[in-house]
């Protein structure tokens, strides 16, 4: 491509061409109800990816597989380049055990629509408990990571504050902050602002916006602010009934959509003042 055509959110060449998460055939059900149906696709190193759809389009079970808080049904995920939701055994796999999970989401952070913090802890501890904990990191280089990333999302004087102390844009700050704290190279965002009064949406949004301008993390992010997803992603995917109806650049999605499906949700989302 042409240097004048680039854009800040073109699509990154992964590393060697060799894809970070990668859904092969992956099929979830709950019961009766198949959520996803026999799911391919794949996301680069670096790459910023948004999914959109409407509610039980199987969005949210997407970034709950990643982050080992469901199983596939069947099909695989890979990260990495080696099976993630299933482990090697002789010469095939076999569903993966918790431990092998919880080695390999080391380098998976997530940041849910619920704030989830610990409320009888202070926000520095809240943020290098993690870090200390699972990493092994030494509390001294624990604290200073938690004081550049409080810094980063704007509350450096609140590190001793508790949650309860906090509105809940900041409580959300901190809950970011957290994900950040593991050094994660792949984050999940989970319709972040949706628990948010309306006045303090576009804060946590800004902080987002930082991250993915000032870090290389891999962001796979679930969200109804389509600005921010305009802002920030290198592709949006709109799934519909546990499948992947368009995808594209956003200029082109929000732009031009193809899809009639894609052109009645983003009518429909835009009309409610998002």
């Amino acid at each position: 491509m042409p240097p004048s055509d680039t854009h800040d959110n073109d699509r990154p060449q992964g590393v060697g061409g060799e894809d970070l998460i990668v859904f092969d055939q992956v099929v979830k059900r709950f019961g009766d109800l198949t959520v996803l149906d026999h799911l391919d696709f794949s996301v680069s190193p670096g790459e910023r990816v948004t999914l959109i759809g409407p509610s039980g389009s199987g969005k949210t079970t997407i970034l709950r597989l990643v982050m080992t808080l469901e199983k596939v049904t069947e099909g695989m995920i890979w990260i990495g380049g080696k099976p993630f939701s299933h482990m090697p055994r002789g010469s095939g796999f076999t569903p993966a055990s918790e431990s092998y999970l919880r080695s390999r989401r080391k380098s998976i952070g997530m940041v849910f629509q619920q704030f989830n913090l610990f409320p009888n802890m202070s926000v520095r501890k809240n943020i290098i408990e993690a870090p200390v904990n699972v990493l092994g990191t030494p509390k001294e280089e624990a604290n200073a990571h938690a004081e550049e990333l409080l810094d980063l999302v704007g509350l450096g004087d609140k590190i001793d504050a508790h949650p309860t102390q906090l509105s809940g844009g900041q409580q959300q700050r901190v809950a970011i902050a957290r994900a950040l704290a593991m050094r994660p190279e792949i984050l999940l965002l989970d319709e972040v602002t949706s628990a948010l009064d309306p006045e303090l949406v576009a804060g946590v949004l800004d902080v987002l916006r930082e991250v993915a301008e000032t870090t290389d993390i891999t962001m796979l992010c679930v969200t109804h602010e389509m600005s921010f997803a305009r802002d920030v992603s290198h592709r949006v995917l709109m799934f519909d009934k546990g499948r992947i109806a368009e995808e594209g650049h956003p200029d082109q999605m929000f732009n031009d959509p193809r899809h009639e499906r894609t052109q009645a949700f983003l009518k429909s989302v835009l009309e409610n003042g998002n």
